[in-house]
């Protein structure tokens, strides 16, 4: 899936990952309105209007990307309806040919790992028969309670040929509280502090070294746009890691800050941009296309992000 997902940027000139991360404050009134008559102010009535919304957008930026990433939280908060939207909604991005990431941020025991990586990735045994459960091609993981959390998901990768990406440098503004702590190294580097964030990248490229695809690995890291300068650092430890890369417009990060995540090749980086994109019709810049074209101002917000880093990839030489 690595190989596909790189393929995909080449094909549309695009590192681009669209988060579809809906609250009902995004979708507008038009389509709450016909969910709502539908099925009324249930958790049912909800999911449909995001439903709606998130078939909307895809419908509009679909062929301008490779990638979606759906926030499993934002479905969640709406029940059992609200993981049916989440399922249909990587269901139908898949047949539009987009590459799935689910944004699932799941890592525990060994058992339970095992049971989220089957769960997203993988089959799960149902009597003589072997089914899929959400099937995305990505999940990201959390690798802070270790090797047993993670192993599970990268063993599922091997026999689907699918990925993960492990968090290592998030962009949220106290991921410093931990992240950025001095920890004494326990191998080449022992006795030498660094921040934990660095250990831990070099963790993701010694499991992605058994794990390749044909340039890259199947085990990427999410390292977050609003800290570039730990970006260099990581994407030196982590050569062969795919870097997707959170905070990108509404978090304040900008395509000047993006360079260091990519390799001189243009590559080794996607850049994700959630309610920049998808609820761009809210923003002053794309007022104009008004709450009926909502579709069309993500769109537009689409093209001029993939102008910002096209710009400031060709600024860097």
């Amino acid at each position: 899936m690595i190989n596909k997902l790189v393929e995909k940027i080449k094909k549309t000139g695009a590192p681009i990952v669209v988060g579809l991360d809906p609250t009902l404050k995004f979708v507008p009134e038009h389509i709450k309105k016909a969910a709502f008559a539908e099925y009324g102010e249930t958790m049912k009535g909800a999911a449909e209007a995001v439903w709606q919304y998130n078939k909307a957008i895809v419908d509009a930026i679909y062929d301008l990307i490779p990638a979606v990433k759906p926030q499993i939280a934002m479905y969640e908060q709406f029940g059992v309806e609200g993981m049916i939207a989440f399922q249909k909604t990587a269901s139908y991005c898949k047949e539009k040919g987009l590459v799935v990431i689910g944004d699932v941020k799941r890592g525990d025991i060994g058992s339970t790992s095992e049971a989220y990586a089957v769960g997203h990735l993988g089959q799960v045994q149902v009597g003589s028969t072997l089914c899929r459960g959400f099937d995305e091609d990505f999940v990201t993981v959390n690798p802070y309670l270790g090797s047993d959390g993670v192993k599970p998901f990268i063993k599922v990768c091997g026999e689907e040929k699918k990925g993960i990406f492990v968090l290592v440098k998030t962009s949220n503004p106290s991921s410093g509280e931990f992240q950025d702590r001095l920890i004494k190294g326990t191998d080449k580097k022992a006795g030498e502090e660094r921040p934990l964030y660095e250990i831990v990248g070099e963790q993701v490229a010694a499991w992605g070294a058994e794990c390749m695809g044909d340039s890259y690995s199947y085990v990427g890291a999410v390292v977050g746009a609003t800290y570039p300068e730990q970006g260099k650092i990581l994407r030196k430890i982590m050569p062969k890691a795919y870097i997707l890369v959170p905070g990108y417009g509404a978090q304040g990060g900008k395509g000047a800050d993006l360079v260091h995540f990519f390799n001189e090749d243009g590559l080794g980086a996607i850049v994700n941009s959630s309610r920049g994109i998808i609820a761009a019709y809210q923003q002053e810049q794309y007022a104009g296309y008004g709450a009926e074209h909502f579709a069309d101002a993500s769109r537009a917000a689409v093209l001029d992000m993939k102008e910002d880093i096209a710009q400031a990839l060709a600024a860097r030489g």
